[in-house]
């Protein structure tokens, strides 16, 4: 993608979108990154996937470092602008593209972030509002009981509520078992982790027994932070709770183990 964004992406007549991969999906969760490709496609889009980008930057903006951010926003403003959109698995990382690059930058980049922002969603929004999923692209499968935790960025930055729940319901032929609370944070939150442990581990001890009160077999989630935050609380304490990113329920891809399971 240094010159032309048509030269690795994949076949078809619709618009080119620029697919970020995320470092978590990339590292612990590939199977996002591949089903987002695959849900993509299935509108017609021509996915590419710059091999510039890198981390967003969001754990050193979480902690201040805010000089440290800059180089990393202009590489990746400069392999994401060719793209007719850009479409993230991800509210936070989204949140911080859309909302925090246009903060930092100035001149002619901030114009550009700007740009790059008004064409970036997160995979649920850009699949219900600005390239709908066809319904006849249904998962294969038949899922089980299912409930959702709404991750902090896409919720309050982004907006993002019934999207997840409409493709659900749409592809999947699932209703929800809506967790109580369900807009409590799971006490993920980036850094918050990390600088406040014992608050961050009660509020994921209550998410994870709020999922229990559900009955659902299954919690899907958009953010990998939050999934992956609640799936190690649920193993610590023995719950039976399978964890998964809703672009694997999306595409039916429940053969190889729940985040937090197996290899």
């Amino acid at each position: 993608m240094d010159t032309n964004p048509l030269d690795n992406a994949s076949p078809g007549h619709g618009p080119v979108v620029a697919l970020f991969v995320t470092c978590l999906a990339d590292l612990l969760r590939p199977s996002v990154a591949f089903n987002s490709i695959k849900l993509l496609e299935q509108t017609g889009c021509r996915v590419v996937v710059p091999l510039q980008q890198t981390c967003c930057g969001q754990p050193a903006y979480n902690s201040g470092d805010y000089e440290s951010i800059i180089p990393l926003a202009k590489q990746l403003i400069a392999a994401l602008e060719p793209a007719d959109y850009v479409v993230i698995p991800s509210g936070s990382c989204a949140g911080m593209i859309c909302h925090h690059y246009p903060q930092l930058l100035d001149g002619d980049w901030r114009d550009r972030a700007l740009q790059v922002a008004a064409k970036t969603f997160e995979i649920t929004s850009f699949l219900s509002d600005i390239l709908p999923i066809k319904r006849g692209h249904r998962a294969a499968i038949k899922l089980p009981s299912v409930t959702y935790h709404d991750s902090c960025a896409g919720l309050r930055e982004l907006g993002i509520k019934e999207q997840p729940r409409q493709l659900l319901q749409e592809l999947c032929d699932t209703e929800l078992s809506e967790l109580p609370q369900t807009e409590v944070c799971c006490g993920f939150g980036g850094t918050f982790c990390a600088k406040m442990p014992e608050i961050s581990a009660k509020m994921v001890h209550d998410k994870v027994h709020s999922a229990q009160t559900t009955g659902a077999t299954i919690l899907a989630g958009g953010d990998l932070g939050c999934l992956l935050n609640i799936a190690g609380r649920a193993r610590r304490e023995g719950v039976d709770l399978e964890v998964r990113h809703i672009t694997e329920l999306l595409c039916g891809d429940l053969d190889g183990p729940a985040i937090g399971e197996g290899e």
